[in-house]
């Protein structure tokens, strides 16, 4: 081996054994059990018990307070920013917003995972979806206004509150609801919208609902 061919190897030899020593001293990425980089739920909380509390002691009587469906329908037509201002609930600048609202609809197609009602006018353009799939977010949770993050020792506590009640709603309000629903029914329901950042109100409202009743 020439003197050239054996610096270069001696070279190589040094870079490769800085890089491995970089490496040791800052990793590229950390291998972290599962357990420990999934959010956990206090070991004394228990959301469903707390859930089932909420659901009957405080959601259910929060109705009489939730907005009427035509007033809200009615307010977006005329100005959406203004119902927003007026209706909306929770978020920040630019974050998402809520309408917690309650009406009466006619059934105007029933769809896979969707229910579409129609208002207070003939024909068969929907005012409202009542989403009938999988449960997602935070709407009903924060949509009432019922509870503040602030009165939970953890965000993971609050966080798990939705999550059950979502549970709840996709196991005891969704499967009565997708069974009796018909084109030509009536349906009174309560639920909550979001609204995401600047997305326009002027679509039918896609409604969460957490109380059904099918005539």
């Amino acid at each position: 081996m020439n003197r050239s061919r054996k610096t270069t190897w001696l070279m190589r030899a040094l870079e490769l054994a800085l890089v491995g020593v970089l490496f040791w001293l800052v990793p590229p990425f950390h291998v972290v059990r599962i357990s420990a980089a999934s959010p956990q739920v206090d070991a004394e909380f228990d959301p469903k018990a707390f859930t089932e509390k909420f659901w009957s002691d405080r959601l259910m009587k929060s109705i009489d307070h939730a907005t009427d469906a035509n007033t809200l329908l009615a307010a977006i037509r005329k100005d959406p920013n203004a119902a927003r201002s007026k209706y909306g609930r929770g978020g920040g600048i630019g974050g998402n917003r809520y309408y917690f609202l309650a009406g009466e609809g006619r059934v105007v197609s029933v769809e896979p995972h969707a229910i579409a009602l129609s208002l207070d006018k003939p024909g068969d353009r929907p005012d409202i979806i009542l989403e009938t799939g999988n449960i997602f977010g935070n709407a009903v949770r924060d949509g009432t206004e019922l509870l503040n993050v602030s009165d939970f020792s953890s965000s993971q506590n609050f966080n798990a509150i939705s999550s059950e009640i979502n549970r709840r709603i996709e196991q005891t309000v969704l499967p009565a609801l997708r069974a009796k629903a018909r084109v030509g029914s009536s349906i009174h329901f309560a639920g909550c919208a979001e609204i995401a950042g600047e997305e326009t109100d002027s679509g039918p409202l896609r409604l969460i609902p957490f109380s059904v009743l099918v005539q």
